[in-house]
């Protein structure tokens, strides 16, 4: 029996797709375009997406638990009303310089905690950080010294938060305390080679296997980040595989996102497109931002 192949879920051009995020509530996908700045809604098996135009740089989205959504904006974070478009200021963490620094990708922890990194535009080495927000929007620094601050992950039982530092090739497991969110001792769970490209966005399966987007290396992996080895790739017909989610009624189909390749030798016609595969697991619901009211 072949093993299934990712095929495009939405041709929707995007410069720098990212962040999918799959809202149980609706039965919809959100994803952002970063350079794009917009925000897309989708039915999990397709039809017409929704595209909102944004006044910043989205570095990812989130649901929470009123309804409304969470946005990483370049200059902070936002709630926003699908309903009516309108964006609410939640956090700006005390030291970040929109001149220097933007938000890139986040989750919500088990407990409801929102979490995102950041990352510099002159992408100088180290000077960014993964902040934890809680539901009134206090921000907390949980990681120091970050290049890209890029894709996060739980384990199913919650007591390891797994996290990716994209420059560094390594996936980092940290021990997760979900009574105070506070992060326990680290280690490196894996470590990509060269020709594996840059570790970028990741979801978790209901197994326990960590699914990983590859940033220039075209493809997506499934891994076992406790054996730290390497189960299952996919490859995709563009160069920068971006992050993917799972969604659908089952929580059966894997959502990938991909961004356009600048300096691509040949043409990538499908670059920035959203695909789709049905892998054969499920995967975890995404948690919903519990906010404080």
């Amino acid at each position: 029996m072949s093993s299934p192949r990712p095929e495009i879920f939405q041709r929707t051009p995007a410069r720098l797709g990212e962040g999918p995020c799959w809202d149980v509530r609706r039965q919809t996908l959100w994803w952002v375009d970063i350079l794009g700045r917009q925000l897309f809604a989708c039915a999990a098996h397709g039809g017409p997406v929704r595209t909102i135009d944004l006044p910043e740089l989205p570095g990812c989205v989130v649901v929470a638990d009123d309804g409304h959504l969470v946005l990483a904006l370049h200059r902070g974070v936002q709630r926003f009303d699908p309903a009516t478009g309108v964006l609410t200021p939640f956090s700006v963490p005390a030291g970040h310089n929109p001149e220097v620094f933007r938000f890139n990708d986040g989750k919500v922890d088990p407990q409801g905690r929102f979490w995102a990194g950041t990352l510099a535009l002159d992408s100088r080495p180290r000077q960014s950080h993964l902040f934890r927000f809680d539901g009134a929007g206090h921000a907390t620094v949980m990681r120091e010294g970050v290049t890209v601050s890029n894709g996060l992950a739980w384990s199913p039982d919650g007591r390891t938060l797994y996290y990716v530092d994209s420059p560094t090739r390594q996936v980092q497991a940290f021990a997760f305390d979900g009574a105070s969110g506070s992060l326990g001792p680290g280690r490196t769970a894996f470590t990509l080679a060269a020709d594996e490209g840059w570790p970028d966005g990741c979801c978790m399966d209901a197994e326990g296997c960590l699914w990983l987007g590859h940033w220039g290396a075209g493809r997506l992996t499934r891994w076992d980040p406790v054996a730290g080895r390497c189960l299952q790739t996919y490859r995709l017909p563009v160069t920068n595989v971006t992050s993917c989610a799972f969604g659908g009624a089952k929580l059966d189909r894997l959502f990938i996102t991909t961004a356009v390749d600048a300096e691509a030798k040949t043409p990538e016609p499908e670059a920035g497109f959203t695909f789709c595969l049905e892998p054969g697991v499920t995967g975890l619901p995404s948690h919903e931002c519990r906010l404080k009211r």
